[in-house]
């Protein structure tokens, strides 16, 4: 079962991903943990991205695509795996097409978690931290037991970081929903895309996954 999964930051991608890899037993292969093992291999693409990520500039296509290809021809990938983070463009996702079509492989399913934006900017906005020992809390999920004082030192002075803040949360997640909008598209028309329920018990939501990878 050859898989991708994609959702918006928050909406419990690496959650589902854990528990796809633990039952089904295929390599979790994520855009980070590929060029990071390249690198450490210091593979001829692998030293291109190192010299990319140095100057503090984007990897180019040709040579992102280059290291998904490698990592998918691998053996471990024989019985399946689950892409995370890959593709991030349309260009990305047709390229993938062809270099499993090299790899006489395709994709079966992609599966999409999701989640309201306003559910995620209360997921995502959500923490705040102590300005007196940095205890960090979420409004939702981590409150402070005793409201306006912090557990572990009795401070009563709270600030959210930059990133944490609503509007920040918001920009960030138009963004995501702008550039996955056309990969989303693609895989709808080639009657791939599944999506599923994110906003409910991780046990729910993955039950949903399971009748997916299985049907």
């Amino acid at each position: 079962m050859n898989l991708i999964l994609m959702g918006l930051p928050g909406a419990g991608k690496g959650t589902q991903a854990e528990r796809i890899v633990a039952t089904y037993n295929i390599p979790h292969i994520s855009t980070g943990d590929m060029f990071r093992e390249a690198i450490k291999n210091e593979t001829t693409l692998g030293l291109k991205a190192k010299s990319y990520m140095d100057a503090g500039d984007l990897v180019p296509d040709e040579v992102t695509n280059g290291i998904v290809k490698e990592r998918l021809a691998q053996k471990d990938t024989d019985k399946g795996f689950l892409l995370d983070g890959f593709p991030r463009t349309l260009d990305q996702a047709k390229a993938l097409a062809e270099m499993l079509t090299d790899l006489n492989k395709k994709i079966d399913a992609v599966i999409e978690i999701q989640v309201a934006e306003e559910v995620l900017v209360e997921r995502l906005a959500g923490r705040f931290m102590c300005r007196n020992c940095g205890a960090t809390y979420h409004k939702i999920f981590n409150p402070t037991k005793v409201e306006g004082t912090c557990d572990r030192c009795g401070g009563h002075e709270f600030y959210q970081r930059e990133d944490d803040k609503p509007e920040t949360v918001k920009n960030r997640l138009s963004v995501n929903v702008k550039n996955s909008e056309p990969i989303l598209a693609y895989y709808n028309e080639e009657g791939l895309l599944y999506p599923v329920d994110g906003d409910r018990e991780i046990d729910a939501v993955f039950a949903d996954v399971e009748k997916i990878i299985e049907k």
